[in-house]
């Protein structure tokens, strides 16, 4: 009982301290952006040596100084992607539309048009965190379900949810997604599924290998065992940043049917349009996780 009343106490403690923060005007936010740089990038120097290395790995034919330059720019845009999270807690809707622009949200209207559901797939790039807001061009009949992973401190993963449901999206935990969707489709719900693909499964999953950013990559195989199950469409989401601030997206089909895709097929279309996103502007991808801590075997 005490455990679980320390829980709480703390979770309205980080949560008004963080809708103080989404109060703020994003001029003051990125100020307060262009501190928190200063203080990860030179003072903690916050996982620099395996952004370093990520990096050399990606882009061997790179130089020194061009590493380094990416580097900069990733760490600017990580504290700027921390405070514009934040800041989702308060952020209008006509705001959101105007900074996070999709290109083609009628695409989605078109796939699910007949009641069947559809896949969205995007990686660790730009501003992941505001993709929720495809919502607000969607029919209204269209259920998002973003995929997440639970977070270790509950009182974070209770500020998360609260920050992913912000455009009324209903996120569905990990390892609960298999049973949540069939649940969902047996009741004849139409869903958009997010699903965040790039990270690095654990080592005892299928295992899958392809060739990423210039290494063997053990890839996450769960959204196209789901999508292929389900007979559901697939389409990708390639996120660009116009300017501090402001993003696009632009849809793009990678299957009408899962069903009728040989296997790994998706997963490889998926990582191909990913890689293509990332090698257009490194910078916005996120380098500090440890993305390729398992080596092939043999």
């Amino acid at each position: 009982m005490k455990h679980s009343r320390k829980k709480n106490i703390t979770f309205y403690i980080l949560y008004g301290i963080s809708y103080l923060h989404a109060l703020l005007p994003f001029w003051v936010l990125y100020i307060l952006s262009d501190i928190l740089f200063v203080f990860l990038y030179h003072v903690v120097r916050y996982r620099r040596k395996l952004v370093k290395k990520n990096l050399h790995n990606a882009f061997p034919a790179k130089s020194v100084w061009e590493i380094k330059h990416i580097e900069r720019k990733f760490y600017r845009h990580f504290c700027d992607y921390f405070v514009e999270t934040i800041k989702t807690l308060k952020i209008s809707d006509k705001e959101v539309q105007k900074r996070m622009k999709f290109e083609n949200p009628e695409l989605i209207n078109q796939l699910t048009k007949d009641g069947n559901s559809c896949f969205l797939c995007m990686g660790h790039y730009a501003n992941w965190e505001w993709i929720t807001s495809l919502g607000l061009q969607l029919r209204d009949d269209i259920e998002q379900r973003p995929i997440y992973k639970e977070l270790h401190n509950q009182s974070f993963d209770d500020l998360f949810l609260r920050i992913r449901s912000r455009f009324s999206p209903k996120p569905i935990e990990m390892n609960n997604a298999f049973r949540m969707i069939i649940k969902h489709r047996n009741m004849g719900k139409t869903m958009l599924i997010g699903f965040l693909a790039d990270q690095r499964p654990p080592f005892y999953s299928d295992h899958y290998w392809t060739d990423f950013l210039h290494q063997d990559t053990l890839v996450q195989t769960g959204m196209e065992r789901l999508a292929r199950k389900m007979g559901f469409s697939v389409v990708y989401l390639d996120m660009q940043c116009v300017k501090r601030g402001y993003y696009t997206g632009t849809l793009s089909v990678i299957t009408f049917d899962a069903s009728t895709e040989p296997e790994f097929t998706i997963t490889e279309k998926y990582m191909r349009a990913l890689e293509k996103t990332i090698l257009r502007d490194p910078a916005y991808y996120l380098w500090t996780h440890n993305r390729w801590k398992f080596k092939r075997q043999g």
